[in-house]
């Protein structure tokens, strides 16, 4: 279960969100004072701290609202790939045999392939870690830019406004297979809808509006035979028309900014697209996921990988940093192991394949 405030400043925990107060989180611990309480070689904890600090930092980014014994016991790979570079073979002799063939240039070439798999930085594998939580439906709907937060997410899987492979699934736990297509409805998704705000100063308008006409109706019923004063009642009633209206429009300028120069403040039959303050480092899509923005929904293609220099899942921190890395040691001694008949029935949704 997640925390009450979890964009607290006070612990600036990066978490899966758009918005201002995440974004200050996050750079705070990316290049503000906080970001020297994960620099461990110079830090005075001990191991078991250090650990614990590097489990609640991740733990606060890749799933909080996953129960702490759930995501130990199935969300934890057994292992992770091993990726150190293979010991040369001792009877090896594939360089020997091309220079005593006098094949200078294929030495040249295996020597140089060596030296550059020497050189080359290993794959980021600690990521991986958090393979099984990036399947789950919710974070998915997050990472295709479905919804602002994984919370929003989760909310709009368990309301049923969520179709997975063309029918209704409401189990926000579930794990994706490799082929799965999710759709979500357009008219839940926050940001394609028209702000509440200007709906409120347009109807308030209109009941001005009404108020004013009835007004001038009274007016005229009741002077007929004055003539000066009916005229003087009508220009004054249009004046005090034209400049509320005047104040509304400028009221709904200062309001919603995101209305000034939109091409549906014109038109009401467009699609609005308003994206939160803040929102534009969020936006992204991973490379193992395929969206359709036209249709909302999108394709888990496959399984994130990693490869050197690259991990295609995304993490505030280095992706085989130390704090990543303290996090797995950490859970690699705690893990539950155990897993009975019953608590395997308890399992969440785990699909194996896409199957319709």
């Amino acid at each position: 279960m997640r925390d009450a405030n979890v964009f607290a400043v006070r612990t600036a925990l990066p978490r899966m969100a758009w918005g201002g107060r995440n974004l200050f989180n996050l750079l705070v611990r990316s290049f503000g004072h906080r970001k020297e309480e994960t620099d461990f070689r110079t830090s005075t904890k001990t191991l078991f701290q250090q650990r614990f600090i590097s489990k609640k930092l991740v733990r606060a980014y890749h799933g909080d609202h996953i129960n702490e014994k759930a995501f130990k016991r199935w969300y934890l790979p057994t292992t992770l790939p091993d990726v150190r570079p293979r010991k040369v073979i001792p009877g090896d002799d594939t360089a020997l045999l091309s220079r005593w063939a006098k094949r200078n240039d294929d030495v040249e070439r295996i020597k140089k392939a060596e030296e550059r798999a020497s050189e080359t930085a290993l794959a980021p594998v600690g990521s991986l870690m958090f393979r099984e939580v990036e399947r789950r439906i919710d974070v998915f709907i997050f990472r295709s830019c479905f919804a602002h937060s994984v919370y929003e997410a989760r909310r709009l899987v368990v309301h049923g406004r969520v179709l997975l492979n063309g029918k209704l699934h409401m189990n926000a736990n579930t794990r994706l297979a490799p082929g799965d297509m999710v759709s979500v409805d357009p008219g839940a998704i926050s940001f394609l809808r028209f702000p509440e705000s200007s709906k409120k100063i347009d109807t308030k308008a209109n009941e001005d509006e009404q108020e004013t006409e009835d007004a001038e109706a009274t007016a005229m019923e009741g002077e007929e035979n004055e003539a000066a004063e009916e005229k003087a009642s009508e220009e004054k009633a249009a004046e005090e028309k034209a400049d509320k209206k005047a104040a509304y429009s400028e009221q709904e300028k200062q309001n919603n900014p995101a209305l000034t120069g939109q091409p549906w403040a014109k038109n009401r039959r467009l699609t609005p697209f308003i994206l939160p303050p803040f929102s534009a480092p969020f936006i992204f899509i991973p490379a193992y996921i395929e969206p359709c923005f036209t249709t909302c929904s999108a394709v888990y293609v496959r399984h994130p990988t990693a490869k050197p220099g690259y991990s295609e899942i995304p993490t505030p921190y280095d992706a085989d940093g130390e704090v990543v890395r303290l996090a797995w040691e950490w859970y690699a001694k705690r893990r539950p192991r155990m897993r009975s008949r019953s608590q395997l029935a308890r399992m969440p949704e785990n699909r194996e394949s896409s199957g319709f």
